[in-house]
């Protein structure tokens, strides 16, 4: 059995699912119910990582957790959750983290990811970290403004990274929580190109067969933005990133293939499968 916490996310739908087609059994974990997965292997629990002691009866039996870090990691007591994976005898531990625990060490934005791989790093619990890029899903924010206004808006527009498509991040995560030979890795999860922002609106436009306008933010104007749904220190060093990113965060990593034995997904695929949400 396999509790899956963050289940309604873009990550913790796909792993729900794709565990439960290998006819696993699923605990999905989720704030509030309601994960789109109907199925007899899958059952929906109610708990909340604020309150770790919500989270203890749903882990008896438990083969392996994946854990969706809520919030950048701020506020999560992660030596309460290691304590109760501890002690239910989790074997396997998915932690979702974040490229830039790696790529910028020193980086208060991140401070709270870094400290929570820490925790679980020295832990009991065989555990692997996974690390992804930008995710190809954030495009789901122009979706509004690409149906109603056929436009869309961002920062930094000929700046390309490597974004990747929550569904390779399921899949290696539900591959390292169901076989051996994973604990104690990191892997860094990107798709297979850099692709700036104007390059991913080109490709929507293509998607819905409609010209769409594209409007450059200026850094300030996507601060505002983005401080309306995420800490302004987690919006500030997600703009760091976007705007200069590193080497490092523009290298295309070989983690999904070396995990999946296939190439990663390119964003235009995760446009295939939610053009619906655009048109």
């Amino acid at each position: 059995m396999f509790v899956v916490i963050g289940a309604t996310g873009n990550v913790g739908r796909e792993l729900v699912q794709l565990l439960a087609e290998a006819g696993e059994e699923v605990v999905a974990v989720a704030r509030n119910r309601g994960v789109p997965v109907s199925s007899s292997k899958v059952r929906q629990v109610q708990a909340d990582m604020s309150a770790p002691e919500s989270l203890a009866p749903h882990l008896r039996g438990a083969t392996g957790v994946f854990l969706l870090v809520p919030g950048g990691g701020a506020g999560l007591d992660a030596r309460a959750l290691r304590m109760l994976f501890e002690a239910a005898g989790v074997k396997r531990l998915v932690v979702l983290s974040s490229m830039a625990t790696g790529t910028r060490p020193s980086a208060p934005s991140h401070a709270p990811l870094r400290d929570i791989e820490a925790v679980f790093r020295d832990s009991s619990l065989r555990c692997t970290f996974l690390r992804p890029s930008g995710f190809a899903s954030n495009a789901l924010a122009w979706a509004g403004p690409v149906r109603t206004e056929r436009a869309l808006a961002a920062p930094f527009a000929d700046v390309a990274l490597p974004v990747v498509d929550p569904a390779d991040i399921a899949a290696v995560a539900a591959r390292v929580l169901t076989e051996e030979g994973h604990a104690g890795q990191v892997y860094e999860l990107t798709g297979p190109v850099a692709i700036s922002p104007r390059q991913q609106a080109d490709v929507i436009s293509e998607a819905v067969g409609a010209p769409l306008r594209f409007m450059e933010w200026s850094r300030e104007e996507a601060l505002a933005m983005m401080t309306r749904f995420m800490p302004e220190p987690v919006a500030e060093g997600t703009l760091d990133i976007l705007g200069k990113p590193t080497d490092d965060e523009r290298r295309v990593s070989p983690d999904v293939e070396r995990v999946l034995g296939r190439p990663a997904k390119p964003f235009s695929a995760w446009v295939g499968r939610h053009v619906a949400a655009f048109r």
